[in-house]
């Protein structure tokens, strides 16, 4: 992947392009984004914390370049579930009120050299 000048992206910078295109997509939903890149003080991340209605939403990125077989939604392994899940935990026990709805989303972001990017949002992935 290269950008308009020519040059490669480096791989943090196509994950921090695909963060900030998730964000879009989530805040054109209506999702109102609270946090980005959540680290829980014992561990644990979360990508984007948002407010989908009433619900509490703790949201994945995964951004990929195009590749047969594979999707990003593939790399949402159960290793990385947990540090999720990690994560979110610390973030509920920041609030003094937990008596809501919540749940885990995955949005995929899919970059092609000369194409629009795609971004599927996945509702309660795990």
């Amino acid at each position: 992947m290269t950008d308009r000048q020519g040059e490669r992206i480096a791989p943090h910078e196509i994950g921090r392009m695909g963060e900030k295109m998730a964000r879009l997509q989530l805040m054109k939903e209506g999702r109102r984004i609270l946090y980005k890149n959540f680290r829980g003080p014992k561990g644990g991340e979360v990508d984007i914390v948002a407010r989908d209605g009433e619900v509490l939403t703790f949201v994945e990125v995964k951004t990929r370049r195009r590749r047969e077989g594979s999707r990003p939604l593939d790399a949402v392994t159960p290793a990385k579930q947990e540090l999720i899940e990690r994560g979110a935990r610390a973030w509920l026990y920041m609030l003094k009120e937990t008596d809501f709805l919540w749940r885990f989303d995955v949005v995929e972001v899919t970059l092609e050299e000369g194409k629009k990017p795609e971004v599927n949002v996945v509702k309660d992935f795990f």
